[in-house]
This record gives structure tokens, C-alpha cells and sequence, in this order.
């Protein structure tokens, strides 16, 4: 038997030796090539965003600008410059809307309205001409996680549309604190800023991520809807859903995004290779979304009006605007480090988003802040800007 065994150990020893010599020598290499050959995969990832842009081309696409977003209260300016918004599963209209795009800066725009951020993604992986969208507003944590998803979309953030002062929330029916809610379950649609939310208040109140039994949800709405139900002792939404949880049931209000205000930022996010395409369609619409968040911030009567038409969801649209209300142009310079100095920039808050999620397994890898911006739109829009 001892016999046996020196002889397994040596041939294991000059096994393991000619496996590394082979492999040193690149025979192993030359065999794999020649009996198992890999199929190597390209895509337009592969490849700068822009190559297949035309010399000379159209200034505007012949068709509307399609630009998806999920209903929040920074969305007004949006349906306020699109004239309008159509929800991604109804027929679109026949003709182009009068909005701010186009009465003011000639450009056809259509605002695309979806339920929920996996599938707005989907939208902006397809693009435009494809029946997706050319254009998506996201928040800043959803660019971070998906951003090695949109990988061949070359996605690149051009304008901050808002940020949440309160939008979303923490209630709960039972627990009074944060620290209460350990073992409890909460309600949370995934992919979501409210879910974004949710980690942060966890880390706030020293909780670990598996204290909380968390329910996933379909969307936003739905949280909101199984707290009043009583499947659930808390729920992560909207502000205003989650007040008629509270009314009804006698909950508490345990947190929103009042408590961090630069935490959950709405971005709009444009294909590379349309923007690279269409510089000065994107230069319009970017020109026009801050022409059309003035005219809600000044009267948000007609973007409330047209926000609740989309997403009754979301409560008073007048307080849902005012809970995540449109960007000015100085915000927007701030925040992409422009000029100012904001507590959180685009950069600070993509880079911490993806740190984040690599740490949760969620995002495979996450690219460096300014591969994902492109401030010459805002840079273009802040030089014709009237100046005060």
C-alpha cells in the first residue's frame, strides 16, 4: 500500500509538471485552438459610439425624439417639453405634440411613459429606431447598476432632470423606528431608487441588509398597496401612496428622502450613438427640458395636470413636484462640476452607487464616472443662456 501510494504521488508531481511545462510553452494553448476552438463574440460596445455617425448629416431626426421615463415629480418639465406623454403601452399619436420642443426650439419630441425601471432600461438597450427610445430619465443608482447592461447602448447622462426632497418613502403599521423593523417584512420593488433608498436607511440605522425580510414587489405602486392590505408591516414607495396606508391603517411615516436629499437624482440619458448622430438634437432637448422646468417651477399648474394624467400613483402631483421638483440650470452646473460646489456630484454619487452594488453582487462592473457623462449639451446651454 505505501508502495502504491509513493507511485500515485509521483505521477501526480510529474503530471502537475508536465501540465505547467505544456502550459508555459503554449502547447496547451495550440491544442485548445486547434480540438476546442471559442467562438469570439463582438459587439457594438466593442466599438466607439459614433463611428457610424454621418459627415455632414441632419441636424434632427426626421421622426420625434423618443424619451422614456417612470412617472416622478421632475417628469412635469419633461411632459411639459414633449407636450405630453403616452404610456409604453398605448398607440402613440398621430401627430407630434405642441410642446416647449417644439414651438421653441423645433424639435419633435415624444415622452414615452413605462411602469417600471427594468423595463425602461430595456427601452434605451433597444434605442428608438427599434421602437425603444433614443433618451431615458433614470436616477443616477439605476445608471450605476445597469450601466455594464447598456454597455453597446454607450449610455451617457447629459442633464440632471431633479432630485427627491421626499418623493420616497419608509412607512410602517406596527414598528415606530427604523431599528423596530428588525425581522419584520418590508415591501420593496428591486431595481428601483426606492430600494436604493431602503439600503441607505438600513445603513443608517445600523441594520445589516438580512435584519429586514424583504418582499419583493412588481413596482413602486404595489409596496404601497400591500401595506395597506396588511401583508406587510412596512413598505418602501411614494410619499404620497404611502400616506393612504398611514390614514388607513394608523401607520408611521418612519423616513424619506427629505432626510437625504442628494441621495436619489434623476438623470437623462442618451444613446451614444444618437447623440453622437444628433448633437444638436440633443443640444435642443437638453435646451428645452430647462426652458420647461422654469415654466413649472414658476407654475406647475399645467405640469401637475399632465403628470397625474400618467401616474395617479404618485398622489397630488402638485406635492409629487414639489417633492422631487425640475433642475435649474445652476443645479444642473453644480452637480456635473461644472461651477459651484454641491454636497454630492454626479461623479460622488455614480461612483459610490456602483461601489455599492459591485459590493452586493448586483452589477458585474461598473465604469468609471466620466465614461457616463457628456457635458456638452450643458455646456452649450449655459453659454446662449439669458444672463440675469
Amino acid at each position: 500500500m505505501r508502495r502504491g501510494g509513493l507511485w500515485l504521488f509521483v505521477s501526480a508531481c510529474l503530471l502537475t509538471g508536465a501540465y505547467f511545462g505544456a502550459s508555459r510553452l503554449g502547447f496547451l494553448d495550440r491544442l485548445q485552438a486547434r480540438f476546442l476552438p471559442r467562438k469570439l463574440k463582438l459587439s457594438s460596445g466593442d466599438f466607439p459610439a459614433g463611428v457610424a455617425a454621418p459627415i455632414g448629416g441632419a441636424a434632427v431626426p426626421l421622426r420625434p425624439v423618443r424619451v422614456g421615463f417612470v412617472p416622478r415629480g421632475s417628469s412635469a418639465a419633461l411632459q411639459v417639453a414633449a407636450g405630453g406623454a403616452v404610456l409604453s403601452d398605448r398607440p402613440e399619436p398621430e401627430k407630434p405634440l405642441d410642446g416647449v420642443l417644439r414651438t421653441s426650439f423645433f424639435l419633435d419630441g415624444l415622452a414615452v411613459a413605462y411602469p417600471r425601471d427594468e423595463e425602461l432600461m430595456a427601452a434605451l438597450r433597444k434605442g428608438g429606431d427599434e421602437g425603444g427610445v433614443d433618451v431615458a430619465a433614470m436616477t443616477v443608482d439605476r445608471l450605476a447598476e445597469w450601466a455594464a447592461a447598456l454597455r453597446d447602448a454607450a449610455p451617457r447622462a447629459i442633464l440632471l432632470l431633479g432630485r427627491s426632497h421626499g418623493l420616497e418613502a419608509m412607512a410602517s403599521v406596527g414598528p415606530k423606528t427604523l431599528q423596530e423593523l428588525r425581522g419584520k417584512k418590508v415591501a420593496v420593488a428591486r431595481h428601483t431608487a426606492c430600494e436604493y433608498f431602503a439600503l441607505w436607511l438600513t445603513a443608517r440605522a445600523g441594520l445589516a441588509v438580512d435584519d429586514l425580510q424583504w418582499v419583493e414587489v412588481t413596482t413602486v405602486a404595489d409596496a404601497g398597496k400591500w401595506l395597506r392590505e396588511g401583508r406587510v408591516d412596512a413598505a418602501v414607495g411614494f410619499a404620497g401612496d404611502l400616506d393612504l396606508a398611514i390614514r388607513d391603517r394608523g401607520g408611521t411615516m418612519l423616513a424619506s428622502t427629505a432626510d437625504a436629499p442628494h441621495l436619489v437624482a434623476t438623470v437623462l440619458v442618451t444613446r451614444g450613438e444618437f447623440s453622437a448622430r444628433y448633437p444638436d438634437a440633443i443640444r435642443r432637448l437638453v435646451r428645452g427640458l430647462l426652458e420647461a422646468g422654469r415654466l413649472v417651477g414658476k407654475d406647475s399648474q399645467e405640469g401637475a395636470r399632465r403628470l397625474g394624467e400618467v401616474a395617479p400613483y404618485l398622489g397630488d402631483p402638485t406635492v409629487a413636484i414639489q417633492l422631487a421638483p425640475p433642475a435649474t440650470l445652476d443645479e444642473n452646473l453644480a452637480f456635473f462640476g461644472v461651477h459651484g460646489e454641491p454636497p454630492v456630484t454626479f461623479d460622488e454619487l455614480f461612483t459610490s452607487a456602483g461601489a455599492l452594488y459591485l459590493k452586493l453582487g448586483r452589477a458585474p462592473s461598473v465604469p468609471d464616472a466620466e465614461e457616463v457623462r457628456d457635458l456638452a449639451p450643458l455646456r452649450f446651454a449655459a453659454s446662449v443662456a439669458p444672463k440675469p
